[in-house]
């Protein structure tokens, strides 16, 4: 959890980032919360603090005597974590109140925070009681549109295209990428969407063809939708996939920019 956050949504909001994925990014940042945790207890070993045991076959970890050293992530060969803690929506809501005054809202990441679905309605229920916004960060994998519950309680979703060309997708996430281009359409009808994002890079991926087809989309459904054009970094990349992208010049990244112009979208942001 991040009590305070400028890059997840409308104003100060306060970030949530919740365990596993379907996903595995080649350019993934957080590959730690790809799986969950299975007990192994390789990353025992490599705790300085004590911070991580095994109890009755579990990992356990004390947030306490952690030092953040990241040195159990580093060692972790199933793109898991041991820091995680288990709460229910009451108590990841008493965190929010503390900082209540100074943010906006709620933004909930991942991972894939969609997989976990009765959590996050629980939660926004009880956040839009105390008149806060809640958001969605997701890789639009899971089907929005089968989920009317949590669409209702969900104010705004930020959705990752990673790739346009299923093929593409598939290469670079190993799954399809139709379920995103359909959540794409319909969280823009619907409204819903606050921010698109794809991440670019000069070598391996079509960007073009992606940027275009995507702002074709939402110029034709909602213009006002953010479309942010990430600029790819290697930095906490695993070894295996960090060299396999490019970071792109500057000027690459103005002719995406450009691209989305031409189709008719303003609000751009290239990071």
């Amino acid at each position: 959890m991040i009590p305070f956050s400028s890059v997840d949504g409308l104003g100060n909001r306060f970030a949530i980032f919740l365990q596993n994925c379907m996903f595995n990014c080649w350019y993934c940042h957080n590959p730690e919360t790809i799986n969950n945790c299975n007990n192994c207890g390789i990353c025992i070993d490599y705790c300085k603090t004590g911070a991580i045991s095994l109890v009755e076959g579990k990992v356990v970890y004390d947030i306490f005597k952690c030092i953040n050293c990241d040195e159990c992530i580093k060692s972790c060969p199933h793109n898991a974590s041991p820091k995680i803690q288990v709460l229910t929506p009451d108590e990841v809501m008493k965190e929010v109140l503390k900082v209540k005054p100074f943010i906006r809202g709620i933004t909930v990441s991942g991972g894939e925070c969609t997989l976990q679905e009765d959590f996050l309605i629980e939660l926004f229920t009880l956040a839009q009681a105390q008149g806060l916004t809640c958001f969605i960060d997701t890789n639009g994998g899971v089907p929005l549109w089968d989920k009317p519950e949590l669409m209702e309680v969900t104010d705004k979703f930020m959705l990752d295209v990673k790739a346009f060309d299923d093929s593409e997708h598939r290469k670079l996430t190993g799954a399809s990428s139709e379920n995103v281009i359909k959540n794409l359409m319909f969280l823009a009808n619907d409204k819903k969407l606050y921010e698109v994002r794809t991440v670019c890079s000069e070598i391996g991926f079509d960007n073009e063809h992606t940027v275009r087809e995507v702002s074709k989309i939402l110029s034709s459904i909602d213009s006002s939708v953010q479309y942010k054009l990430i600029t790819y970094r290697p930095f906490g990349v695993r070894e295996e996939f960090k060299y396999k992208l490019q970071v792109p010049s500057e000027s690459y990244m103005q002719r995406l920019s450009q691209i989305v112009k031409e189709n008719g979208l303003k609000n751009i942001l290239i990071v």
